[in-house]
C-alpha cells in the first residue's frame, strides 16, 4: 500500500498577501487559471479564473546529486489534500508522469514513465524494492514536481 503526499499549504501561507513587488523579489508569479494548472497542495486543478501563484520549490532537499527544485503552482486558498492510501488524485492519475524512486540517501535508483491512470502498479512494483524510501511523481512533459509517495 502506497500514501501519495500533497505539498502542505503552511508552506504557502500568506502569498496572497504580498504586494506584487514583494512576490516579484521571490519570484513568484501570478496566473489566473484556465482551468488545468495542477495545484500542489489541493491535489487538483485550479478552477478556470482561480489564482494560482507559480513559485519555486526544493522538493528533493537531500545531499546528493539528485537534490532539485522546480516550480509548482498553488492555488490561493488551497487546503492540503487528504489522500486516502493507495488511491491516485485526478489531477495526477490524467497526466504522463515522470516516476522516480530515491534511496534513504536521497540517491536515484528506478525510473520510469507511465500514464497517470496506471500509476499505481508501478509505484507498487517500485516499493517492493526494500531500497526505495520514497518515490518523486513528476508531470513528464513540464518536467514540474507533483508530489511524493511513501509506503502506506
Amino acid at each position: 500500500m502506497f500514501q501519495i503526499h500533497p505539498l502542505s499549504a503552511e508552506l504557502f501561507a500568506g502569498l496572497g498577501a504580498l504586494s506584487d513587488d514583494e512576490r516579484a523579489a521571490r519570484n513568484i508569479q501570478v496566473h489566473i487559471s484556465d482551468g488545468s494548472f495542477p495545484c500542489r497542495v489541493s491535489l487538483e486543478d485550479a478552477p478556470a479564473g482561480e489564482r494560482v501563484f507559480l513559485v519555486n520549490h526544493e522538493h528533493q532537499p537531500a545531499a546528493s546529486p539528485y537534490r532539485s527544485c522546480h516550480a509548482v503552482y498553488v492555488r490561493e486558498q488551497a487546503r492540503t489534500a487528504s489522500v486516502v492510501p493507495g488511491a491516485v488524485p485526478v489531477s495526477i492519475a490524467a497526466r504522463l508522469l515522470s516516476v522516480r524512486a530515491f534511496d534513504a540517501k536521497g540517491n536515484m535508483i528506478e525510473a520510469d514513465v507511465v500514464e497517470g491512470k496506471s500509476v499505481a502498479p508501478l509505484i507498487e512494483k517500485m516499493l517492493g524494492n526494500n531500497t526505495v524510501d520514497e518515490i518523486h511523481l513528476h508531470f513528464a512533459r513540464p518536467g514540474c514536481f507533483a508530489a511524493r509517495v511513501t509506503r502506506r
